[in-house]
């Protein structure tokens, strides 16, 4: 790691910082919008490496979640930590390993178990700050349709069954997140579908539109309800699907979807603490890498 690398938490994103976070997304092929950012810097932090030109190079953000009321004592809440992203030219210098063990450090000062979706390339440097996997997943790309299958549904963010959702994905995740999922159903474009106890959130990202949570009782239920999450949408869609679900996988398959990269949903608690359990059964696609 360079001397000079020095890791600075941002405490308000400016007009001209957003757009280099923006670009290092951009750089990576990555599907975060400016939204997400704002959504990092409102409700957990957001951290960067500039160079001698004070442009950020290296980013990574936190996102603090609290635990289920019902969690085990031994359990604390945790923190995600994504979006560690280094630009292309300063890549090879160490400055994501800097960031990183900088969100670490914050996380460690909280108290919080340190959670995380590794890729392939990012799971050995994870591993060797301690982190295990608790399970794995698999990204899903659907490339762009020449026509949308009918009409999107009519779920609107401002009627979709918010604390119904929020409920079920307390019990999945072990964790409560209701501010992040009222973020992600606010913003234009984003819906919620429904069926029963299987819910599915759309939204909008950089490259793609993305698939998630989408929570079900079980496999058969999710699977129904894949077609209304996916119904006009013309463009390229994600949806990161713990691996195993073999109904779920037929149907992203017959559903043009093919396996684009596997992550490993890792965790790092305190000593003395358990990572958070949930209901991982109930989880047919994440939110997200970047949010659990």
């Amino acid at each position: 790691m360079p001397a000079t690398a020095l890791v600075e938490t941002l405490d308000a994103l400016s007009p001209r910082e957003l757009p280099q976070l923006d670009a290092l997304v951009a750089a990576s092929g990555w599907n975060q919008l400016a939204a997400d950012w704002r959504l990092f810097e409102r409700l957990g932090s957001v951290h960067a490496i500039r160079d001698g030109e004070g442009t950020i190079v290296a980013s990574g953000a936190v996102l603090p979640l609290e635990r289920a009321a019902d969690a085990p004592r031994n359990q604390p809440g945790a923190a995600w930590i994504s979006m560690i992203l280094v630009a292309p030219a300063a890549r090879g210098q160490g400055l994501g390993r800097a960031v990183f063990a900088h969100c670490l450090e914050r996380v460690r000062a909280q108290g919080r178990v340190a959670m995380l979706d590794a890729t392939p390339q990012g799971e050995p440097l994870y591993a060797s700050f301690g982190f295990a996997p608790l399970w794995r997943l698999t990204r899903w790309r659907r490339e762009a349709l020449a026509q949308a299958a009918g009409p999107a549904p009519v779920d609107r963010p401002d009627a979709a069954p918010l604390a119904a959702l929020a409920a079920l994905d307390t019990e999945a995740l072990g964790l409560a997140r209701p501010q992040v999922l009222a973020d992600l159903l606010a913003r234009p474009g984003s819906r919620c579908v429904r069926d029963g106890l299987a819910f599915a959130l759309v939204r909008e990202g950089r490259v793609a539109h993305h698939i998630g949570p989408l929570l079900a009782a079980d496999e058969a239920h999710a699977r129904a309800l894949l077609p209304r999450a996916l119904a006009g949408i013309a463009g390229p869609v994600l949806i990161d699907v713990p691996d195993g679900r073999a109904q779920l996988a037929q149907a992203l398959r017959a559903a043009g979807f093919e396996p684009q990269r596997g992550f490993a949903r890792m965790a790092l608690p305190p000593a003395g603490t358990a990572a958070p359990a949930g209901h991982p059964s109930f989880i047919h696609a994440i939110a997200g890498p970047e949010f659990g």
